[in-house]
């Protein structure tokens, strides 16, 4: 009976203080400097460094609100310290102090981004003498207006060891009248600075174009990825030159680019050592896609969704003349030209080694093509299905379930995204979803639209706790780039 009495006095005052430090480190830093004000012990595990190894300091991106310069640069002296691994400033904190302070007080900083993308005017850097050295991968986001060469040129001898750059455009906040495009970032002078680049994602920049990847092809030999996703002034024209410079290149992504389809057929396709590829909504012809996909000799992940020109014939000269062999992800959503006969016998053939399948946006794709290729995609790890425009047809959604439960036990990341309208199900739904919550135990993440079937769904993975698995598509979307190689490098916040 002791025992029992000294448990009922045990509060968590008593727990060590590497156990409260490992509960902290579940916490947000705001969340930690709420804590800080409970009690004196907390105050101290709450300003240990080694709980502010990565740090955001953008207030509308989740991360903390520093109120003024000072503030900052004793942070960075008492609380981040050589613990310091990755920190994210806002325009008003980039200062020649800042930096300064960093460089000398965080000598293992190593993941810097650096938020440009509101700025009206920037800091004057003319007295910037440091800057942090050891920097692997740096992400600046532009502004639209902006010049930033007075401040690139104070940092092109600092960033020798970056491996992965991101320059993050201003593509999602584009009016739509024609305004004029400014070119703020020297790409030319950039590249001749980092020649040992691995990663390049130029993401949503209005004035990159086609002479700013043959710039970077030209000093970076070490090249394995370079993602140029909306970037609508590339057309494909130094691709040839791109490939046979970079001999690594495995990863190339251009989603809503401006590609011309005779660029990408002057290519020597077969000497590529490219595996993963991204020509979504591109505009490519069915004879481009052909011949491309006939001549590449290795391709394991395709993103080809949107693609008017992408039919029937161009999956059979695949599977006939291509090697769709090693393929592990397909992304064909919204290839209207495509009928679910050719994906069945794509399917038949090749649906057992691939992780992940986009099929969605076809609303003559239907659960009855999605029941009939379940046994044969057991290796499945990302699904996405569906199309939210109201079909003539219901989908049978207990009995997709069903399948899906009994089929894919590697399954992590669901999409159906079907109009609620179109869902039917029964009484008897919570069986089939509790034998899915039971059966597809990796599952992370099941995206619905909502209404009243996702509010059923939630609720049952709720009982079992399991409270973040299921989630709407107004806030989750399911995407095989999970699967790219370079996943990791590409995220950037």
């Amino acid at each position: 009976m002791e025992h029992f009495s000294d448990v009922g006095h045990t509060t968590i005052e008593k727990l060590p203080d590497k156990v409260l430090l490992n509960i902290f480190s579940y916490l947000t830093h705001r969340e930690i400097c709420r804590m800080a004000r409970v009690c004196r012990k907390w105050r101290l595990i709450a300003y240990d460094t080694r709980l502010w190894k990565s740090v955001s300091l953008r207030p509308e991106i989740s991360g903390l609100h520093v109120g003024s310069l000072e503030a900052l640069l004793a942070l960075i002296s008492i609380r981040f310290g050589p613990s310091l691994r990755y920190i994210e400033l806002p325009i008003e904190l980039i200062t020649h102090t800042v930096l300064h302070e960093l460089s000398n007080k965080c000598p293992n900083l190593t993941h810097m981004l650096l938020d440009f993308s509101t700025a009206m005017q920037l800091h004057d850097f003319s007295e910037m003498q440091a800057f942090p050295t050891k920097l692997k991968y740096m992400v600046i986001c532009l502004s639209e207006v902006i010049f930033m060469e007075g401040f690139m040129r104070k940092i092109y001898n600092f960033i020798n060891g970056l491996e992965i750059l991101h320059l993050i455009g201003t593509y999602e906040k584009v009016e739509e009248e024609e305004e004029e495009i400014y070119e703020v970032i020297n790409v030319h002078k950039l590249k001749g600075a980092t020649p040992n680049l691995r990663v390049i994602n130029l993401y949503g920049i209005n004035f990159i174009d086609d002479s700013h990847i043959d710039a970077f092809s030209s000093n970076c030999i070490q090249l394995e990825c370079l993602a140029v996703n909306f970037c609508n002034k590339v057309t494909g024209s130094t691709l040839k030159t791109l490939f046979q410079r970079s001999r690594r290149l495995k990863c190339l992504l251009m989603n809503q680019t401006s590609l011309i389809s005779e660029h990408v057929m002057a290519v020597e396709w077969e000497k590529v050592s490219l595996q993963e590829l991204d020509i979504s909504a591109t505009d490519l012809s069915t004879e481009c896609l052909v011949d491309m996909l006939t001549r590449i000799p290795n391709l394991r992940f395709l993103s080809a969704g949107q693609l008017n020109g992408f039919n029937d014939t161009v999956l059979k000269s695949w599977m006939e003349m291509g090697n769709p062999r090693n393929l592990i992800a397909l992304d064909l959503e919204a290839s209207d030209n495509l009928s679910d006969d050719a994906l069945y016998k794509f399917l038949s053939r090749h649906g057992q080694q691939l992780s992940g399948l986009v099929l969605s946006g076809m609303p003559h794709i239907t659960d009855q093509l999605w029941m009939s290729v379940m046994p044969i995609l057991n290796n499945a790890r990302i699904l996405v299905m569906g199309t939210p425009e109201r079909l003539g047809v219901n989908i049978h959604v207990d009995q997709l379930m069903d399948g899906i439960a009994n089929n894919l036990p590697r399954l992590e990341r669901l999409e159906l995204r079907w109009d609620p309208q179109n869902l039917r199900f029964s009484d008897k739904s919570q069986k089939a979803i509790d034998i899915l919550r039971v059966k597809c135990l990796k599952l992370r993440c099941l995206v619905l639209n909502d209404g009243r079937y996702y509010e059923i769904v939630k609720a049952n993975f709720e009982r079992a706790d399991r409270n973040t698995v299921v989630r709407t598509s107004t806030s989750s979307r399911v995407s095989n780039y999970y699967l790219l190689g370079n996943y990791k490098d590409l995220v950037f916040n």
